[in-house]
């Protein structure tokens, strides 16, 4: 789950990382009432979307009087950043940039642990320096079983040159990122830029913060900063179903009992030629009702044109499987879908005999199944 800068700002601040002090506004009104609150000139303007490349796109704007900061907040709000429409604007106070780090936490899946990440060139987007000059970052493995250490700070500071007037503030960045990190369960933690400014402090001038969907249940407040206008809109609807689905680029609709299955899906869709729409696993002790939901969310999606189910019945039933099929198809009395069935496991013979006069395609391999969906797809 992905939160806006303004909140991770809020957040890491309660840990005593320093951030400047702006507030959001969703109108010009709400803009120029906060620039009076802050009574200083200039004032950044900053769209909060879900997305990166904001400043290339016109979202961040520095205004030096009233007039360019009305000028500045009614050209971003409603302002489109990689499919993403901006809502609400971060004012906030300029900062005097001596120096710009990047910093940050990222839970390194081949490694299995976190790793702390640093970069005397911030301010740019830390991939493309990775690509083109990977010796310019420090990448330091947090070992699982003590966690982070004062060497570990001083090993960073060290490596990115830290002065000794900002090492207070720079301190308190990196225990309060490396703390919240660990106490929020978040899978990316980073300040980017990471500021000295030229009275020799160290500020959190952005901020970025994805949590492990997994651990939600663990933190509700973290749960309710969620923004659901940020995220895909049948995304929305199927964790409202407790379906896991992301939504692709294809047209394939591809229904899946297991996450290892569904990846495997929609590598062989692939195979053959077609690309899937979805990620879409229904679970493994997936009742009726869950298919039927499946299906209608699938159907949502105006880029569908072909249904390809792909079922292995260890926990669930394939008879379950099918009779959720039906179910779906009767309350959706103008289906035209071409569906593409495998089903293979427990009751597998009594679904095929449930399916037997109906329009589904029924296939006898995986391999088949997904061939019969492009084929349908193509056409």
């Amino acid at each position: 789950m992905n939160i806006h800068e303004y909140q991770a700002k809020e957040l890491l601040a309660g840990y005593g990382v320093p951030t400047p002090k702006g507030k959001v506004a969703n109108s010009v009104e709400e803009a120029v009432a906060i620039a009076g609150d802050l009574m200083c000139w200039p004032l950044v303007v900053k769209a909060q979307v879900h997305t990166g490349g904001r400043g290339k796109a016109g979202g961040v704007k520095v205004v030096k009087d009233l007039e360019s900061l009305k000028a500045a907040t009614k050209a971003i709000l409603g302002l489109d950043i990689n499919g993403h429409t901006v809502h609400k604007v971060l004012i906030e106070p300029g900062v005097d940039i001596k120096q710009e780090i990047y910093l940050g936490v990222i839970l390194d899946r081949a490694s299995q642990r976190p790793i702390m990440m640093a970069s005397a060139e911030g301010g740019v987007e830390i991939e493309v320096l990775a690509e083109e000059r990977p010796e310019a970052i420090l990448k330091l493995p947090i070992p699982p079983t003590y966690g982070v250490r004062p060497h570990h700070m001083r090993q960073v500071a060290s490596f990115l040159g830290i002065p000794q007037t900002a090492m207070k503030s720079f301190t308190q960045i990196f225990n309060g990122l490396t703390k919240s990190f660990y106490e929020k369960d978040m899978s990316l933690a980073e300040v980017n830029p990471l500021v000295i400014t030229g009275a020799g402090d160290a500020i959190a001038c952005d901020a970025k913060i994805n949590f492990d969907d997994n651990a939600l249940p663990r933190h509700p407040d973290v749960e309710s900063l969620r923004d659901n206008n940020e995220e895909e809109p049948l995304e929305v609807e199927a964790r409202e179903k407790s379906l896991n689905y992301v939504k692709l680029d294809g047209k394939i609709g591809c229904i899946v009992n297991g996450a290892g299955l569904a990846m495997g899906t929609m590598d062989i869709v692939k195979h053959f030629g077609g690309e899937p729409a979805n990620f879409l696993d229904i679970g493994g002790g997936a009742k009726a009702q869950q298919v039927a939901e499946a299906l209608q969310l699938i159907t949502s999606d105006p880029a569908v044109n072909t249904i390809f189910f792909n079922i292995f019945g260890g926990i669930v039933r394939c008879d379950l499987v099918a009779e959720g099929i039906l179910t779906a198809l009767s309350q959706l009395p103008d289906f035209d879908y071409p569906i593409v069935i495998r089903l293979s496991g427990t009751n597998e013979e009594k679904a095929r005999q449930m399916l037997e006069n109906t329009d589904l395609h029924i296939a006898e391999t995986m391999s088949d199944g997904a061939r019969k969906a492009v084929e349908l797809s193509n056409r």
